[in-house]
Order: structure tokens, then C-alpha cells, then sequence
């Protein structure tokens, strides 16, 4: 951004006072500075101090007040400019309206008709250029609400022909060009010991907040003042008090010179803050810039325009102020940061946390608004179809479209009077109390505290109004304001203790108005939004409604709801939790749901849903480009990119998306030189293959590459893994597993079984578990007999000093049970003795490793454990002192085959009737015989005779008693 005016904040303002002293010094507000000039004679200690800012007020507001183009102050939220707003248009008729909003969210608010307000207008960008990658997600909002000027200058602008809406501030880019990362954008910094916000709070997310007219004292000292001296509690009670209120019946000229005094004050009294009084002057340089530009390309007169800003920026002094300001400044190009734009929900309470308002500020604003609205019959504009605004008698509507008063073009306007000097020296008007809205307000809030298990009475309710009345005495107010009536409802009702969910001043805010949410319609949805709306809408339910609804699919009998499932599970991986949680039901590889159910909370999670909507036109593509960003994250691992292949085959299908994660399973797998993925590598692997073999005709190429360069892979680690503390026994483990279950295969497809026995020799553990698993790798690989590793584990068990190390060997023997699953009987076996063998010193402390080894892998190794000692030890009490372990109870059988009798015919009869298939092998390795006759007769069974117990018993239970 090109600055090419850098005058100073200081310099600015005597540059202003100067030039106002000498070119306006008989103007409108001559008799209010000379009322100034004796006031700072008479209580300041010279007359250049205080008079130097009193004066500089009146000059800002002259000089405001006389600019051709007309410039309208606001306060964001406030239903005092609100009303005047909607006053000041139906007497004005402006042709243009220039307004202080993002120049890039224009297209969008066509759309708020089809909103329930209040709701926020967003641009959102997650692929960032031009700014630093850690910043991404960007998200600028804008919050609208109905009592609000801005909503009104829009509402009129859309329906009324003839009438240009043009957005004049900076882009949604320009936002965080300027914003240097890291500076608070709230009025109050967040306290690290608050509680957590609510879900309405929370609406907006991290969003940076755009308000049209943020008023607020930036001198911490001069806003204590202010609500010390004026006895409220907060900023929000204090705008209310002694803005809100002696402006709500105001005439237009009124208002608008008493809010452009107020942002002149608050201007001259702000600190210094180098940074934020260059955005600010900047974004007041980029308005008028855009607003000369459009003036000269359309020719339009300034009487017909109306200029809408806050009244903090309608009090500028820089140069390029007003339709005959300095050209200097040079608005920059924008980075190629790609930005979306939609309209989200907003609420109430989330427009407070954003803007650091008092709680339950904007409700009673909303109810302030109603009551003018009421009291001074003025016609508020409203879109036309908006949701859910009341409708109104088209004869009404019709009367109130007419202009109070134009001027035709023949009649010169009005040079501006004084009425600011009035205003200030009028008393405060005492307003008689309302003791029916009173009196209603003690006995709702009676009723609702009842409701909410506080044990309120009719009593309370008299207090409740006798001592608003007595709050606001002494608060110099004749009549209580709703913070005076909080107040007392508080002292009066609440008791040590809150029964309920909400306490008394929660129920305040509900009585008020309560925390109001808006609701983006269906048309102004972006396409993948209405597109889940359409697919999902034969379960037949209001999805856009707030709150938990439950959807039953019984997909057996309705095959269509398949489809509606398919959304679900994808829109349970893209959104927030909550948004879509699964009762019954689950999705796994190779199975298709027969009856689901669901609690769909897509009307509470619309801005998650809405914000889906700016990365792709369908929750498919979404998905594809959110697993793409985590299988070529840089810190992808081969566990989380088979975890994206597997989540592409669940929700997706198809194998073009699945093959290319694969491939780039097989490279990072290829690149990494560490073990600690093995576990879910291995777990993921077996899943993908058994889904595979079941459903495919032939295995995809992918995973035959990842299965044999793993093999390689696993191998060549495999001897540095045993030595590396860093690797535990899982990881070795799972390595291990990787190899023995995947090892057939992997042969299958040309890998060579001795790298696997070389890997196995050249590894020397010093780790006893990773010793007793190096022993079950060789006893699966056959070089290490089960007499010999019976043996082995006799002898630590015999040996005093190796005893207190024995519970490692045998949770290297647990964790063998995930490579060698053969081995259940004998880790039964092991664990067994060490249970009889170890002394209690020894066992006891290590039962905790045992239980939490067996909690962590106990869906796989925990079954085989426990049904191994099923089938082996006694399933009754009665047998258990006769009982006697089986590797004790008889020697292992030799394994030598027994010798053939001469006479015993076990010639291969099959072979000898067909021989032409053994005469071709032959032929083709090259040998040559001749057949043998075989001998006839039956060659009887060779095992029953060395074993006669079974069939005797066979027999006898067959004869029977």
C-alpha cells in the first residue's frame, strides 16, 4: 500500500485549526465559540490549553456540516441513528448512497432479503497469497442487524428505483494488508480466566470484525470519567443513557451535529497510537478517493448523495476530506489472495463478544428501536420479502413512501444552523415513569425467575419494582432503565446459589429481547449448502431450524435413503462436532448400513456449513481437496496418508482418487527413516488389503508396490530399530508384523525371504523386551525351536539376577503376539509361571504394565490371550486341584516319523491310474524313469494303529450303557 500522504496525527490537527480560524471565524457556531473561549478562560490555567480542543470540536462539526456532499454520522447498533437514518432518508430521497463497508461485500447484499436477521456479511479466504501461510484461514465480517442505520440505508437503496448503493471502505484484502497480525480488533481484550463463550457467542469464530460507526472513548481515562460521573456501570449503559435517549426524538439537524461533536471528541482525545491513527486516516483517505472517483465518472450532483460513515470518521481532518480534497493518495493493488464471499448467521450475543458491548446491550437496543418505531410513527424501511419481518399494510406502506418534505430543484438549500449550542445548554428532560411497563417488566420477571426453580413470589416482584425506582433515584434518572431494572432484579431475586441453567440477569436479557440468531435463507445459501439441503431432503425435516433433530434411515426398506447416509457420513468428517452425530450405526470398509440413525444439528452449525460452501460446489469436492491437503501436507507421514486412501474409499469410492493417494503412500514411505508410524501403517495395511481381496477382483497396483517396497523398506530398518532407544517394543512389534503377515505376498511379488532372515541375524538387542521379541522372530522364522526358547525362559527365571528383569522378557512376548500370533500358548505358558514362580516384590509392580500393555493393543492381543487360556486351563472348580498344566503333564512329542513296514502298501493310486501329469512335469525337468506297480490291497490306518485310545472310546460311547 502506496501512502503518499504522511502528515503526522498532530500535525493534522493544528494544520485544521488554523486554516478554520482564519477562513470561518464568522460562521454558524460563532456565538457556541465564544461560550468555549470564556469557559476555557474561566476554569483552564491559560486559554491555549483547553481552548485549542474546545474549539478544535466546533471546528471539525462547521467544517463537517458545510461539505456539499452530505455526510450522515452513526454509531454501529444504535437505534437512535437508526431512526434518524430512516427520518433523513424519506425526507432527502438521496440518488446515491455511499456507505462505510467493504467495497468487495457489495454483491452480497441482495441477498439479505432472504435472511432472517440478524446475520453478517463474510469474505473468507483458506488459500492465502501475499500474506503469511500461518494466518490462513482470513475471515472478515460485518454484522447486521435490523435497528440498524446501515441495514436502513440498504433497504432503501435495494427498493427504490433509481437509487445507487456504492461501498466506499477498503477491501476485505486491504483489511489485513493494513492490520498488522496480532493487534486486537474487539474494544476489550479477552480475559484468559473467562469462561469459555457460549455456541451463539462464538457464532462469528475468529473472524475479524468491520462495524460501520465503532464510537468508543480510545482515552481509558476519559471513558472511567464518564462512567464514574455519569454512575453506570459500562460504556453500553452510558451510550444508552445520555446519547440513545436525548436523541431518539431529535430533528435531523440536531443529531447529526451533536454525533459529529462526539467523534471530534473522541478523535482529539485519543492516545496516539501511530499505527491505528494511520489506518484510520487512511481508510478515511481511501473513502473520499472512491467517492471523487465515482462522483467524476457518473457526473452525479453531491445534493443528491448521502455519505453514511461512523461519526469517529466524519469528523476527519486530513486533506483529502470532502468532494474538493487533495488528490494524493494512491489506493494499492490488492495481493492474489482468492476471497469468498457469503452471508453467515450472527446473533446478538456473538455481535457483543466481537465488539467487547456489555451483555445483553444489542437486546435491549432491539427493544429500544421497537419502542421508537412506535412512539414516533416513523416508517422504518424493510426489504422487501425479508424474513421474518412483520408485514405491513400495503396502504401503510404505500402512505409512508411519500417524502416528508423535498426541496424542488429550484429552491436553494438551507445554509445549516446552530443547533448544537441548544442542545447543549438544555436541561436533561425528565421522562415521567411508565409504572405500567414497570409493573410488567417485575411481574414477567417474577414469572420466568419461578421457571427457572428460584423460589420467587409476589413480594419479589414489588421489591423488584420499588427498587428500580429507588436505582434509578439515586442514579439521577426519573425513570429506570432496563440496567437500573437489572439491577434491581438482581439484588431482589438472586440468592447464593443459581438453581437453574440461567441466572437471574441471563433471564433479564431473555425478558429484554432475549439473544436473538438470524438465519441465512435458503436462497442466499451458496450451492454446496442448498445442494446438502436437496439431498437430504427426503428425511423429511426442517434442517435449517436451530437445535438437535433426529433422523431414522432404515436403508433395508428404503434404498433411497443410501444416498442420504453417503451425506451424512461425509458431512460428520467435514463439519464441527455436533453437526451431524451418528446414534446407531457405523461406516466400515466392505459393509453398507441396514438401519442408521442420526441427530442433525445443521441449523445450529449453519456458518460451518456456509463456510463449507466457499471451498468447492459439493461436500465432494470439499472432501477431495481437504484429503489432497493432508496426503501432501509437509509433514505427512505414510500413517496419515493411508488414513486420507482409507477415508477415500468410505466416503467416496471410485479408485482414481484412492490410486493416487496410494502412490503418494508409497513415497513417503519410501522417505521416512524412522519407525514411528509402523503401528498404524500396519493396522491401516491389513484393513485396505482384507477390503481389497474381498471386493476386488485383482489387488490394486498401489498397494502391491507399498506391500513389497515396505517389505524392503521394514527390513533394511529392522536391525537399527532393536538397537534404537528411541523405538519401542510396539513400533518393533508392529515392524515385525508388517513383515510376517505381509511376507507371502510380498514373495508372491518377487521380494527374497533372505533379507528378512539376514535382518533378523544382524539384529543384537540390549533391551530385555525387545530381546524376548528378536526370540519369537526366530522361533516364526525357524532357527529357534519351542523346546529351546522354553528352555531360555527356564533359565532367567533360574537365574537370581536376571529375576527382577523378567517382566520385560515377558511384555516382549506380549507385544509377540502381534508378529507371531502361534506363539498365544506358549506367552499363556510364560505368563502362567511367572505368576507361580516370581516373588510378590518382583510381580506386583509389574501387573500395571501388563494391564495397560494389554489396554493399548487389546483389540488385538487381549482375545487371544484370553481364549488361549480358556481353551487351557479347567472351565470348573471341582477339576482344578487334579489339574495339571499340559506343558507339564507329558513331555512334547519327538518329531521323528515312524518307521514303514515292508509290507505296508502306501503307493499313490491316483498318480499311478493318471500318470501322463507327472510324465510331462518330468519331461519338462529333464528326468527320466520308469513307473513301479503298486501293490495291491488296501494299505490300512497307519495312525489309528499307533493311536487305538480314540476309537476305543468311540466305540464305547457308541455301545452305550
Amino acid at each position: 500500500m502506496s501512502r503518499t500522504h504522511e502528515s503526522t496525527h498532530e500535525g493534522t490537527h493544528e494544520g485544521t485549526h488554523e486554516g478554520t480560524k482564519s477562513g470561518t471565524r464568522e460562521g454558524t457556531f460563532e456565538a457556541l465559540r465564544g461560550q468555549l473561549q470564556e469557559a476555557a478562560a474561566t476554569f483552564a490555567d491559560g486559554p491555549d490549553a483547553l481552548e485549542g480542543i474546545l474549539l478544535g470540536l466546533v471546528d471539525d462539526v462547521d467544517r463537517a456540516v458545510r461539505e456539499p456532499l452530505e455526510i450522515f454520522p452513526v454509531c454501529h447498533h444504535s437505534p437512535a441513528s437508526a431512526l434518524a437514518m430512516a427520518r433523513r432518508l424519506r425526507e432527502k430521497q438521496p440518488k446515491v448512497v455511499y456507505l462505510e463497508l467493504c467495497e468487495d461485500m457489495a454483491p452480497l447484499l441482495t441477498e439479505l432479503r432472504n435472511c432472517r436477521l440478524p446475520v453478517a456479511v463474510q469474505a473468507f479466504a483458506t488459500e492465502v497469497d501475499g500474506f503469511p501461510a500461518e494466518w490462513s484461514p482470513l475471515s472478515v465480517v460485518a454484522p447486521i442487524t435490523e435497528a440498524s442505520a446501515e441495514y436502513q440505508a440498504i433497504a432503501y437503496a435495494l427498493d427504490t428505483p433509481g437509487v445507487e448503493l456504492v461501498l466506499v471502505d477498503r477491501s476485505s484484502d486491504h483489511v489485513f494488508q493494513w492490520d498488522a497480525r496480532g493487534t486486537t480488533h474487539s474494544a476489550e481484550p479477552a480475559d484468559p480466566d473467562a469462561p469459555p463463550a457460549e455456541e451463539e457467542a462464538a457464532l462469528h469464530g475468529d473472524a475479524v470484525g468491520v462495524e460501520i460507526g465503532d464510537l468508543r472513548p480510545r482515552f481509558a481515562e476519559l471513558e472511567e470519567h464518564l462512567l464514574r460521573h455519569g454512575r453506570v456501570r459500562h460504556w453500553s449503559e452510558w451510550w444508552h443513557q445520555y446519547v440513545e435517549l436525548p436523541l431518539g426524538d431529535s430533528d435531523h439537524d440536531t443529531y447529526r451535529q451533536v454525533m459529529l461533536l462526539i467523534g471530534s471528541l473522541f478523535r482529539r482525545l485519543a492516545p496516539g497510537d501511530p499505527h491505528r491513527v494511520r489506518v484510520d486516516e487512511d481508510r478515511e483517505r481511501y473513502m473520499w478517493t472512491r467517492m471523487r472517483e465515482h462522483l467524476t465518472a457518473t457526473g452525479t450532483d453531491p445534493d443528491d448523495c448521502l455519505y453514511i460513515c461512523g461519526a469517529f470518521h466524519a469528523a476527519s481532518r486530513v486533506a483529502e476530506f470532502g468532494v474538493h480534497g487533495t488528490d494524493t493518495f494512491e489506493i494499492g493493488p490488492r495481493t492474489a489472495t482468492k476471497w469468498q464471499h457469503g452471508l453467515i448467521p450472527s446473533s446478538h450475543a456473538a455481535i457483543e463478544a466481537q465488539f467487547g458491548l456489555a451483555a445483553g446491550s444489542v437486546s435491549i437496543a432491539a427493544t429500544v428501536w421497537a419502542k421508537n418505531v412506535k412512539r414516533t410513527r416513523v416508517e422504518p424501511y424493510r426489504l422487501e420479502g425479508q424474513a421474518g419481518a412483520k408485514k405491513t399494510r400495503a396502504k401503510k406502506t404505500t402512505a409512508a413512501a411519500a417524502p416528508v418534505r423535498a426541496l424542488p430543484p429550484s429552491e436553494p438549500a438551507l445554509p445549516p444552523s446552530d443547533k448544537l449550542t441548544g442542545f447543549l445548554r438544555q436541561p436533561p428532560v425528565l421522562d415521567r415513569l411508565d409504572e405500567a411497563e414497570l409493573l410488567g417488566w417485575s411481574v414477567e420477571i417474577v414469572r420466568a425467575a419461578r421457571r427457572n426453580g428460584y423460589l420467587a413470589s409476589t413480594a419479589d416482584a414489588i421489591a423488584v419494582f420499588e427498587t428500580s425506582i429507588l436505582l434509578a433515584g439515586m442514579r439521577d434518572r426519573a425513570k429506570p432503565t432496563p440496567y437500573d431494572f437489572q439491577d434491581a432484579a438482581v439484588t431482589c431475586i438472586e440468592k447464593d446459589t443459581v438453581p437453574g441453567r440461567r441466572d437471574v440477569r441471563r433471564l433479564v436479557d431473555i425478558m429484554m429481547g432475549g439473544d436473538r440468531i438470524g438465519q441465512v435463507g435458503y436462497d442466499a445459501l451458496p450451492p454446496l449448502a442448498r445442494d446438502v439441503h436437496d439431498r437430504l431432503a427426503p428425511l423429511n425435516l426442517k434442517l435449517q431450524q436451530r437445535g438437535v433433530q433426529r433422523a431414522l434411515l432404515d436403508v433395508a426398506s428404503q434404498p433411497e435413503l443410501g444416498r442420504c447416509s453417503d451425506v451424512l457420513w461425509m458431512l460428520r468428517y467435514l463439519m464441527p462436532q455436533g453437526a451431524a452425530r451418528p446414534i446407531m450405526g457405523e461406516r466400515k470398509l466392505g459393509e453398507r448400513p441396514i438401519q442408521e440413525s442420526w441427530d442433525l444439528a445443521l441449523g445450529t452449525h449453519q456458518r460451518a456449513l456456509i463456510e463449507l460452501g466457499y471451498e468447492g460446489v459439493s461436500i465432494e469436492q470439499v472432501l477431495e481437496q481437504r484429503l489432497r491437503r493432508t496426503a501432501y501436507a509437509p509433514g505427512a507421514t505414510a500413517a496419515t496418508v493411508l488414513e486420507a486412501v482409507e477415508d477415500a474409499t468410505l466416503y467416496l469410492g471410485g479408485r482414481r482418487l484412492t490410486d493416487e493417494l496410494g502412490t503418494r503412500a508409497l513415497e513417503v514411505l519410501s522417505a521416512e527413516r524412522s519407525v514411528d508410524g509402523a503401528p498404524e501403517v500396519l493396522r491401516r495395511v491389513r484393513r485396505l488389503l482384507a477390503y481389497y481381496r474381498t471386493s476386488e477382483p485383482v489387488l490394486p497396483p498401489w498397494i502391491e508396490s507399498f506391500v513389497k517396497a515396505g517389505y524392503a523398506h521394514y527390513c533394511t530398518l529392522l536391525p537399527t530399530a532393536f538397537t534404537d532407544e528411541d523405538a519401542t517394543v510396539r513400533h518393533v512389534a508392529a515392524m515385525l508384523g508388517f513383515l510376517f503377515s505381509m511376507e507371502s505376498l510380498a514373495l508372491s511379488l518377487g521380494c527374497d525371504r533372505t533379507q528378512l532372515e539376514l535382518a533378523v541375524a544382524q539384529s543384537h538387542p540390549e533391551d530385555p523386551s525387545k530381546t524376548a521379541l528378536l526370540w519369537a522372530a526366530q522361533t516364526q522364522l525357524g532357527n529357534l525351536s519351542r523346546a529351546d526358547l522354553r528352555a531360555r525362559c527356564d533359565e532367567l527365571l533360574g537365574n537370581p539376577l536376571v529375576v527382577p528383569a523378567y517382566p520385560r522378557y515377558l511384555s516382549g512376548f506380549v507385544h509377540a503376539l502381534e508378529p507371531v500370533p502361534g506363539l498365544t500358548d506358549f506367552v499363556v505358558e510364560a505368563v502362567s509361571n511367572a505368576f507361580g514362580r516370581l516373588p510378590d516384590p518382583v510381580l506386583l509392580p509389574w501387573l500395571p504394565t501388563l494391564i495397560t500393555t494389554l489396554r493399548s493393543g487389546g483389540s488385538e492381543l487381549a482375545p487371544l490371550l484370553i481364549r488361549e487360556a480358556g481353551r487351557i486351563f479347567p472351565g470348573r472348580l471341582a477339576v482344578l486341584d487334579a489339574w495339571a498344566p499340559p506343558w507339564r503333564a507329558q513331555p512334547e512329542p519327538q518329531a521323528v516319523p515312524p518307521a514303514r513296514r515292508a509290507d505296508d502298501d502306501r503307493g499313490a493310486a491316483l498318480l499311478a491310474a493318471h500318470p501322463a501329469t507327472c510324465d510331462a512335469v518330468a519331461s519338462l525337468l529333464g528326468c527320466d524313469g520308469t513307473w513301479g506297480t503298486a501293490n495291491p490291497g488296501p494299505s490300512g490306518a497307519a495312525l489309528a494303529g499307533l493311536h487305538p485310545d480314540t476309537a476305543l472310546a468311540l466305540e464305547v460311547l457308541l455301545a452305550g450303557p
